[in-house]
């Protein structure tokens, strides 16, 4: 299992996904502006893997405080720096709000002390992805049948989490449970993370899959080649509305229109219960470069407009099902995640330990 990001030796060390499949390079980061630039320029990308990465950015942040005489204000600064990298993704977020508390709670401790406290947040978080991911996958996997052939958006891989991922973590589950899967990977334009990331994690995998390009899938429905659509997501609304990948809302439209299954994987910390609608969710837009060119070459005027935005909202009404490590949620979304949500403050409360 490919390992996503990991602390060595006091540096962040991340697999530069834009160098994927041609060469597996590996980014060192030794500043939270090193991390907050490879959040920003993609070097790592997908809502948990941002999370942890960012995670890791506050760690290397506190490494840069030399003393504690304005050590709310430094951290701040540096927790301030990350939140900006990229507004979609809700795992950044909850990443960040879990380290702050962390550093509430911890604060009084001298520096040393301190920054251990704060790694040793991060680390859980990193090893709790994981756990997570397959989780994820276990109940995700009785969605598939033997013999399904299972259309993918995006990468929502292990590229995309700490390890193992979300909806291609689903597949790799069905796959060890002996079913025999075919999966076409939507090329996922403009910055191809389903032609570069996922065909090269399933390639590894040893998965059968097919690429097609994103304007194919209507097409293969309409030939009864695809079983069911399995994307990630971004953030979820607390109604269910779910962000994800630009084109993901094309594809739920013509799962139902051909009557398929349409189903979100995504851990609980994806989920946004402070919004009550998807139309809340700021949408990230990026440099226009990334559709005029191809990897630095331009395949249309140089100076042409582009709007690109890099997310788009899939309407709770055409998701099937959103697939959480906590069990497979159902519609009516809004009282779901609220029973989600309840259940897991009763967890908390009846594990706290006052000692």
């Amino acid at each position: 299992m490919l390992p996503t990001i990991q602390w060595k030796k006091g540096k962040v060390v991340m697999v530069d996904q834009r160098n994927l499949p041609w060469e597996e390079t590996y980014l060192v980061c030794e500043t939270y502006e090193e991390v907050a630039e490879a959040i920003e320029k993609m070097a790592i990308r997908g809502a948990p893997a941002i999370g942890v990465a960012a995670a890791f950015g506050v760690c290397l942040g506190l490494k840069e405080v030399k003393d504690k005489g304005n050590i709310e204000e430094d951290f701040s600064r540096v927790i301030n720096r990350l939140r900006r990298t990229r507004p979609t993704a809700r795992n950044l977020f909850w990443a960040l709000e879990r380290m702050e508390s962390t550093f509430k709670k911890y604060k009084k401790l001298n520096l040393p002390q301190l920054r251990k406290k704060i790694l040793q947040q991060a680390l859980e978080m990193e090893k709790e992805d994981v756990k997570i991911n397959k989780r994820i996958g276990f109940w995700g996997r009785e969605l598939i049948k033997d013999g399904d052939r299972v259309l993918t958006h995006c990468n929502a891989g292990a590229l995309a989490t700490a390890g193992y991922g979300t909806a291609l973590g689903i597949i790799r589950a069905a796959v060890a449970q002996g079913k025999r899967i075919r999966v076409f990977v939507d090329e996922t334009r403009p910055f191809l993370q389903g032609a570069r990331l996922t065909c090269w994690e399933l390639s590894r995998e040893k998965i059968p899959f097919v690429l097609v390009t994103d304007n194919m899938a209507g097409f293969l429905m309409q030939k009864k080649m695809v079983s069911l659509v399995l994307t990630g997501a971004d953030r979820i609304a607390q109604n269910g509305d779910t962000v994800n990948k630009i084109g993901t809302y094309t594809l739920a439209v013509l799962a139902r229109e051909h009557r398929l299954p349409f189903y979100v994987a995504a851990p609980i910390s994806t989920i946004d219960f402070t919004l009550k609608r998807g139309d809340e969710i700021p949408i990230e837009e990026r440099a226009p470069q990334e559709v005029r060119e191809i990897f630095g070459r331009c395949i249309s005027l140089s100076n042409v407009e582009v709007y690109n935005p890099s997310f788009d909202l899939t309407p709770a009404r055409y998701i099937t099902a959103i697939i959480t490590e906590e069990g497979i949620i159902r519609p009516p979304y809004r009282r779901s995640l609220l029973d989600l949500k309840n259940k897991k403050k009763r967890e908390k409360s009846s594990s706290f330990n006052p000692s």
